[in-house]
């Protein structure tokens, strides 16, 4: 079974890196040529370019880490090597997150309508508002790197990783336990902020049908169509931004429960399911890129019918 779940865990795993590079990546190369071209380019393209790029390393990242282990299943390397590896993953993985979370908030203040003082304070000033959640998530990546490595200057071992993908109980266990909870805590805030976002969406969009209900343009409107555009967006986002999350907390399980090789596996799988699969919403959410993916498509089958 082990080499069943083993086979089966690298055929997702390659799926999901061809998918999310070819995803992250046009959504870069069309943002990139689209800056060429123009000269210019808008707030939320910045946003969507360095996610694409983030993730990209990210998800080349993954790959390494699960080839070395493949290819290397008996060799033994120090827990600073553990460490170093960790806290870069650390870092690309934070960035993306929080880039995910600054659309969320960039799609909030651009579609939602409330009255309220602060809220329309904030809505003027957007990109500030985003700029300034990169900024704090640069200290909080700081302060998660800070965090997952005060485990090591308690105390320095070696670990080592079979062909099982188990391993051994020493106090790299403990490591890897304090990783995965110091990491899902500092991955719950922009989880959070994305929620809170999407509820503030919905609500929004509830409060203006119930305004248009008695209008003559009825429900149909501009706005609600773009309330409805984003939702759409902001809706999948979410739901794998959940399932990254989840995966989180069940790796923590795994970090106790390493026996459990099923766990191990679902767990890297749906963790990499959020940077490859996500592009591929945000590219169907986003009118430029759409309409670029539906040329790419035209282009290819117009080659395919001349050969």
């Amino acid at each position: 079974m082990s080499g069943a779940l083993q086979n089966t865990f690298a055929v997702i795993l390659n799926v999901e890196f061809v998918t999310g590079n070819f995803g992250n990546g046009f959504i870069a190369v069309v943002n990139i040529m689209d800056l060429v071209k123009r000269r210019k380019i808008s707030s939320v393209d910045q946003i969507l370019t360095a996610l694409a790029i983030s993730r990209i390393m990210l998800l080349w990242l993954v790959l390494l880490n699960w080839w070395l282990s493949m290819l290397y299943p008996g060799r033994w390397i120090t827990e600073r090597m553990f460490v170093v590896i960790h806290s870069i993953w650390t870092a690309f993985n934070q960035f993306s997150l929080w880039l995910a979370t600054s659309l969320s908030i960039f799609f909030l203040f651009k579609i939602a309508n409330f009255s309220n003082t602060i809220f329309l304070y904030f809505k003027v000033r957007v990109k500030k508002v985003v700029t300034v959640t990169l900024f704090v998530s640069l200290f909080l990546l700081c302060l998660n790197i800070i965090v997952i490595n005060l485990h090591e200057n308690i105390s320095t071992t070696e670990y080592k990783v079979n062909m099982s993908y188990s391993l051994t109980w020493n106090k790299t266990r403990l490591s890897g336990l304090w990783f995965s909870f110091a990491n899902t805590m500092f991955a719950f805030i922009p989880f959070a902020v994305s929620l809170v976002a999407f509820l503030l969406l919905i609500f929004s969009l509830w409060k203006h049908l119930r305004k248009m209900q008695h209008s003559v343009q009825g429900c149909r409107d501009a706005s609600a169509t773009a309330h409805i555009r984003a939702l759409q967006t902001v809706i999948a986002s979410l739901l794998l931004y959940a399932i990254f999350f989840l995966s989180l907390v069940a790796n923590i399980w795994g970090s106790l429960l390493l026996e459990k090789k099923m766990l191990l596996f679902f767990t890297q799988a749906t963790k990499i399911a959020f940077p490859s699969v996500h592009p591929c919403v945000l590219i169907l959410g986003n009118t430029k890129l759409r309409k670029a993916s539906l040329s790419v498509l035209l282009w290819l089958r117009c080659r395919h019918k001349d050969r």
